[in-house]
């Protein structure tokens, strides 16, 4: 159960800051990144009923060796290379029907630049930074050093299909083991905003706790230039000395700062970095499994140390939520593999409010899961054609039919239950949709057993009111489908405003 602090709750009227992670522009998007990012918008839409204030950020992570490598190979300059995928990223917007204030950056944003190297001086400031002489085992996929436990076979277990390569040269480092106790602090709740749910699920959470118990090595932070040229220039290097560049994700990660202003706007009281990050407690950060060092550890101890700098207002994150891997046929989705499933495909077969019914409902939130054509395609004739779509077209018809005027529905009449959101507010997404799916079935269950349309037949009246009770049904589950199928309630909720059943169904059935 979340804190109250981080409630949906009407009564907590403080802005709300969600953010995805930022995904390399080295591919085209997947449905893995669209689950994170559809099920961050259904938690932003529902705080937007609820009343709350919501910033939605996500953009894209266009620095860095693969992202350089893969414009090579692609035969472009790697900043037309990163703007051709920024857009294809850009464009879920309006694939997925995200909500449309949702902000976008990218972190070749001049104002990104500007922050990441604004960042980096803090944490001079604080004494984190040196140099040193070093060797690691590092993957490109992951942009992560690896200790030989973390390997299987001396190949990493998440990008099997790409060589470990050994760096060996001078680099700045961050001093990430001065706040091993820092960070066990903040997941014992006693931060600066106390809580006991920082990571979510639990499972997660006491990973992080682990591996940080286990004690902290400092980590590199550049890499040269002349080896990784596509990369933010550490700022105020001295001369003489080779020319170094930011390493990939302690750029990356500052977007969420970078995003709402800092550090142009830390100062004033109601600047967006002030309102978004201070007032609001900091960011919900949405994020995948592979991600929950760098996310829950490293960028909380990044955070830090800009405070231990002079920074000021950067309180930790406020929450991270982390879900699992879609996987297709039991392996990893890779390009290699052949096994990508692209939701601009899904999309253009089934319609958008059919891809996130499915991510919300027929994906765990936090579990990998297994997705396959078939078991969409399954799910979207079972549930959406012959489930909600037949639904719909039944009762309409029965309104249309038998009702003088269209019924007076309003929210008042039949409110959402505070269980649905009780659902999201644990990003229970599965079980928020299984609940609305809940009360279609027994919708068709009543309509089976009390068959209205005989009813109405014969006593008019009786009949009449059963439809019409019907109705107000249907235009509370299209309330609770607001933020997972948007569109679709738009088209549920002028159905019955006009007393019409659709003319054509909401969902045409695949064979």
């Amino acid at each position: 159960m979340l804190s109250p602090k981080a409630s949906l709750s009407k009564n907590d009227m403080k802005p709300l800051y969600l953010t995805t992670t930022l995904p390399y522009v080295n591919s085209d998007p997947h449905i893995g990144f669209a689950l994170e990012i559809v099920h961050a918008d259904i938690f932003a839409r529902a705080a937007r009923m609820q009343g709350k204030e919501v910033f939605f950020n996500t953009g894209t992570d266009e620095h860095g060796q693969k992202i350089d490598e893969a414009a090579r190979k692609a035969g472009l300059d790697t900043q037309v290379y990163v703007d051709g995928y920024a857009e294809k990223f850009r464009g879920l917007k309006e694939v997925l029907g995200l909500s449309a204030d949702i902000h976008f950056v990218r972190t070749t944003d001049a104002a990104h630049k500007a922050a990441a190297q604004e960042f980096w001086r803090y944490c001079v400031k604080a004494g984190d930074i040196y140099k040193k002489q070093y060797q690691t085992k590092y993957c490109v996929g992951c942009e992560l050093e690896k200790t030989d436990s973390e390997l299987e076979g001396g190949k990493c277990p998440i990008h099997p299909n790409m060589s470990i390569q050994l760096i060996d040269e001078e680099n700045y480092f961050f001093r990430y083991s001065k706040y091993q106790q820092a960070l066990l602090d903040l997941y014992a709740g006693k931060g600066p905003q106390p809580r006991l749910d920082f990571v979510v699920p639990d499972f997660r959470f006491n990973e992080i706790k682990a591996f940080v118990a286990r004690g902290l090595e400092d980590f590199s932070i550049s890499r040269l230039k002349s080896k990784m040229s596509w990369g933010i220039p550490v700022p105020d290097q001295p001369a003489g000395e080779a020319e170094q560049v930011i390493y990939v994700w302690f750029d990356a990660l500052v977007n969420y700062i970078s995003t709402i202003g800092w550090p142009q706007d830390a100062a004033g009281a109601t600047a967006s970095f002030a309102k978004w990050w201070t007032e609001a407690g900091g960011v919900i950060q949405f994020a995948g499994k592979d991600q929950v060092r760098m996310q829950a550890a490293m960028w909380q101890a990044m955070l830090m140390s800009a405070t231990a700098g002079g920074a000021k207002g950067l309180v930790p994150s406020k929450q991270i939520v982390i879900h699992g891997f879609i996987t297709s046929g039991g392996q990893k989705m890779s390009k290699s593999l052949g096994n990508v499933i692209n939701p601009y495909d899904i999309v253009k077969e089934y319609g958008t409010d059919a891809l996130r019914y499915f991510l919300a409902r027929e994906v765990h939130p936090f579990e990998d899961s297994d997705v396959t054509l078939t078991r969409i395609k399954d799910a979207y004739n079972a549930n959406l054609a012959n489930g909600l779509g037949n639904l719909v077209s039944r009762v309409m018809k029965m309104a249309q039919d038998n009702l003088p005027e269209p019924v007076a529905v309003t929210a008042t009449k039949k409110p959402i239950p505070s269980e649905f959101f009780t659902h999201l507010e644990k990003y229970e997404v599965s079980k928020a949709a299984d609940y609305i799916w809940a009360e279609i079935a027994d919708m068709d269950k009543y309509i089976q057993t009390n068959q209205p349309f005989k009813v109405v037949k014969t006593d008019t009246l009786a009949g009449q009111t059963m439809i019409s009770e019907l109705v107000t049904r249907l235009h509370l589950v299209a309330s609770m489908l607001a933020p997972i199928m948007p569109e679709t309630m738009i088209k549920m909720q002028e159905a019955i405003k006009a007393n019409k059943a659709p003319t054509t169904p909401l969902f045409l059935r695949k064979d």
